[in-house]
């Protein structure tokens, strides 16, 4: 059993079993007092001010760029631009690179997993530029086949939008191969690493990634708290998202001239106490390792699955495929309404998502509304899931006489 609970602060007071790390992480004490240090010594507001305290503020702001740069491996730091989440990061793409770049009966391809966050966006853009949305189709798998990556993917397509890793099946898509064939038809692509980046490294120059995002809150960090990375070459190209402080260079009563990278897509005063437990939480996962973590994670969830499919009134939406699945899996509790089961879990302690999870379309898909969500990380244990597997039992108990079979 793996002893890192004890460094999560809500997991060691509270008796809960918490699965829901796909809507957002425990914090680390790391991570909660790298935070309290900053406002009780170093509160200023970077990039402001001229005296020392702003400044120990502006380098502790800009230390995490460069940490975050070298953990997924940008060529430059400036490629690294700080949003309150990684939908926000989505909105800027698709608002300064997308209704710019894009004009009628262009295609924009993403796939039927996407969170909204990566969908209704590029529906705003295709609205606007007279662009058309196209969709990648899951197979009964759960997954994104070869046929229908190269047959979505053509010649028209100018944007790509691929989630890494699927928030509500797990699946893990094989992004490096999207990028390269979307490179080959001359398309940029979009990765939302939000489900990914927590549980495996991520290396922006070997997937080639034109564009990567990802919420700080569900690898550790506080919550408001995102990220964009973009090559250096089309950030420079891309006109600001939000305008106002510390993102010009000169201001006129007329016009205006941007600083910049990575400034000039940084209006107004920053998350800086989240960029500074991002930071903590960078170090934090490091400290253990992916390795470590994944190990962690696939003898947990490799137990999870083993003991949720013996419950024959669960239905399991995951690809059967586990080198394919990552920490996430969804069910149902046959003719029980998700979050009937989600609420007899939490009597019991236990911790799960219910809901679509911010991803509509793709439970219409597989012909659900709504299902329940346990979302594994590496601080639980199969202890976790045995308390899981039991209020489950219960919960079905309850409703057992009452299900039309």
């Amino acid at each position: 059993m793996n002893n890192f609970k004890k460094d999560f602060p809500i997991l060691e007071n509270k008796e809960i079993t918490y699965l829901d790390s796909g809507a957002t992480t425990q914090k680390p004490i790391q991570v909660i007092e790298a935070v309290e240090e900053f406002y009780k010594k170093y509160n200023a507001n970077p990039h402001r001010g001229a005296y020392s305290l702003s400044m120990e503020a502006t380098e502790m702001y800009e230390n995490t760029r460069t940490k975050i740069a070298k953990f997924i491996n940008a060529k430059h730091r400036e490629e690294i631009i700080f949003s309150k989440n990684a939908t926000e990061s989505l909105n800027l793409i698709a608002y300064s690179y997308g209704l710019d770049k894009l004009q009628k009966d262009d295609e924009i391809v993403i796939s039927i997993m996407e969170h909204h966050s990566n969908l209704v966006p590029w529906q705003k853009v295709a609205k606007t530029t007279g662009a058309k949305l196209n969709y990648m189709y899951i197979n009964d798998e759960y997954e994104l086949s070869d046929e229908e990556i190269e047959s979505k993917i053509t010649d028209k397509t100018k944007i790509v939008g691929i989630t890494h890793v699927s928030n509500v099946l797990g699946t893990i898509n094989n992004v490096e191969k999207i990028i390269k064939y979307a490179h080959k038809k001359g398309a940029v692509v979009v990765v939302d690493a939000s489900q990914s980046i927590p549980h495996m490294k991520i290396d922006v120059q070997a997937l080639d990634a034109d564009f990567l995002v990802f919420s700080g809150h569900k690898m550790l960090a506080p919550l408001g708290l995102g990220g964009v990375y973009g090559k250096r070459e089309i950030l420079n190209d891309m006109t600001p998202f939000l305008m106002g402080g510390d993102m010009i260079e000169y201001v006129h009563e007329q016009t205006t001239t941007f600083a910049p990278l990575p400034n000039k897509f940084e209006a107004g005063t920053q998350n800086v106490e989240g960029v500074i437990g991002l930071g903590a939480a960078i170090d934090y996962i490091e400290n253990i390792g992916y390795d470590k973590i994944q190990e962690i994670e696939a003898e947990v969830v490799g137990y999870a699955k083993q003991e949720l499919a013996k419950l024959d009134f669960l239905k399991l939406y995951i690809t059967p495929n586990s080198k394919n699945h990552s920490s996430v899996i969804s069910f149902n509790i046959e003719g029980v309404h998700p979050h009937d089961v989600a609420s007899i879990l939490d009597n019991e302690g236990v911790c799960v998502r219910s809901g679509n999870h911010c991803a509509q379309p793709l439970l219409r898909y597989i012909g659900m509304d709504s299902t329940c969500r346990a979302s594994f990380y590496f601080y639980n244990t199969k202890e976790d899931v045995d308390k899981l597997v039991c209020a489950l039992k219960k919960a079905y108990s309850m409703f057992e006489k009452y299900i039309v079979k």
